[in-house]
């Protein structure tokens, strides 16, 4: 409870309404050298105590719902990506160039499951395009670890050497993460206020995000987990990519239940967005920060123009340091921070049981948008909140003190998987890992096709009223 306490604190939640949250903890679930079990409970738990805490005050109630937080469910859901099933297939998990390579004097390990993002790699290296694993793993043989990393970067590609922890916490990045709280949060809004849409008092409890509109613009697979969240809690989700950027496929599957799914070009269609963004609730972005700065997209600049909206970013590095502006995923984080070489060795990097940072990360942004919302309710101002993978890593790796597993054996993922017929066939997934009193049990619809709807609210969705 020490973990979840933390984390909920770390939003600003009141350590009181903790009383009414259970866990079920169960042996072997999330195994690894690094409690990772203790994070990814701590979490879901934070997300679903802020759930329930908003159905409470959207319904009147004094009383907060009772909180059930069972480890089989949330090992499962922190699989969700590598349990999925369409029509019987196996996702693909990471393209062939996305992997550790040897350099001069140590491993690199690189993200190249993009198309965009494996061409930056190779044009790095200064090689063609139909390369092979061979000839990459021979330009990195060459080249020193640390200088692969910056061609890589500069290059706009994704590369990061391996580290050790004591490494990391030397870095300037690392000094500057760890600085850091877990859960940066402001209140910029000096505008008029507004409170949230009214809700029938009958629908608060199962679904608190009712009647809630939020803007994804967000890439795997922290930002799409967060929104996926606030899918099942009734909110409509609108995720929005640039028509030339599609996410991959059986990742925009795990991701996108209860969403729908648009384009739209912020380059040539301002007007669109600033329809879309007239009537938003939320906007959860999940690119590098300032990336979306030139499109009027930074923090502040929405809410200026939309008082009362809550803006949550994700990033890998965070908005701050020198790596601030550089692209990164879980499993480069992972490498960077030291995890690698604690979960294996420097000569054989190992990895977390699950892309833990990620699916941690976004139910803690979820929860913070929860949160958020809930605060808005009592004052009708807008609010910004931020997180990054590598803040979540330094958690796990220095701010949870491990403790062993006790409780029922965890014996796989089976009770917690469901199947579910759809636009893109019968989809085997994990069962969402929320659970309170009245709460929901699944979401309201599976994943459409990508860009399949057009870019507007449901019911028109105009300012007026909002």
């Amino acid at each position: 409870m020490t973990d979840i306490k933390f984390a909920w604190t770390a939003l600003g939640g009141d350590p009181a309404r903790l009383a009414g949250l259970t866990t079920v903890p169960r042996e072997g679930a999330l195994e690894a050298r690094l409690p990772v079990r203790q994070l990814a409970r701590a979490c879901v738990g934070t997300c679903a105590l802020a759930a329930a805490e908003l159905a409470a005050r959207r319904a009147g109630h004094a009383a907060v719902p009772g909180v059930r937080i069972d480890d089989g469910a949330v090992a499962t859901a922190f699989h969700s990506e590598r349990l999925l099933r369409i029509d019987g297939r196996a996702p693909v998990a990471f393209a062939p160039l996305s992997r550790f390579w040897r350099t001069a004097d140590g491993q690199v390990r690189t993200h190249a499951n993009y198309p965009h993002h494996r061409a930056r790699l190779l044009t790095a290296l200064g090689l063609p395009a139909d390369s092979s694993v061979q000839d990459v793993a021979a330009r990195f043989a060459e080249l020193p670890a640390l200088a692969a990393e910056e061609a890589v970067q500069r290059a706009g590609g994704l590369a990061v050497a391996l580290r050790t922890a004591q490494e990391w916490r030397a870095h300037e990045q690392g000094a500057e993460v760890a600085a850091r709280p877990l859960v940066e949060r402001e209140r910029p809004d000096s505008g008029r206020p507004r409170g949230l849409p009214t809700l029938d008092p009958a629908v608060a409890p199962l679904l608190p995000a009712a009647g809630l509109r939020v803007l994804d613009l967000t890439r795997v697979l922290a930002g799409p987990v967060a929104t996926r969240t606030l899918a099942l809690l009734g909110a409509d989700v609108l995720r929005v990519d640039a028509p030339w950027l599609p996410e991959l496929p059986d990742l925009h599957a795990d991701t996108g239940f209860g969403k729908r799914s648009a384009t739209l070009d912020l380059g040539t269609d301002q007007d669109g967005f600033e329809e879309l963004l007239g009537a938003a609730d939320v906007v959860v972005t999940g690119y590098r920060p300032g990336a979306l700065d030139r499109f009027g997209l930074a923090p502040q600049a929405l809410i200026a123009r939309r008082p009362g909206l809550v803006v949550a970013q994700v990033s890998a590095w965070g908005a701050y340091g020198p790596w601030a502006g550089r692209r990164g995923f879980d499993s480069l984080v992972q490498v960077a921070t030291g995890i690698s070489v604690t979960e294996g060795s420097a000569a054989e990097p190992g990895a977390l049981p699950a892309q833990a940072l990620d699916h941690g990360t976004g139910y803690l942004l979820a929860a913070a948008v929860l949160r958020a919302l809930t605060e808005r309710s009592y004052d009708g101002h807008g609010r910004w909140v931020r997180l990054a993978l590598a803040r979540t890593a330094h958690w796990l790796t220095d701010g949870i003190r491990p403790v062993p597993a006790k409780g029922a054996p965890y014996e796989g993922p089976d009770a917690w998987l469901a199947e579910t017929d759809g636009p893109l066939g019968r989809l085997r997934h994990a069962l969402p890992p929320l659970s309170f009193a009245g709460g929901p049990a699944g979401w309201p619809a599976p994943p459409v096709p990508w860009g399949s709807d057009p870019a507007r609210w449901h019911g028109g969705g105009g300012p007026a009223g909002r």
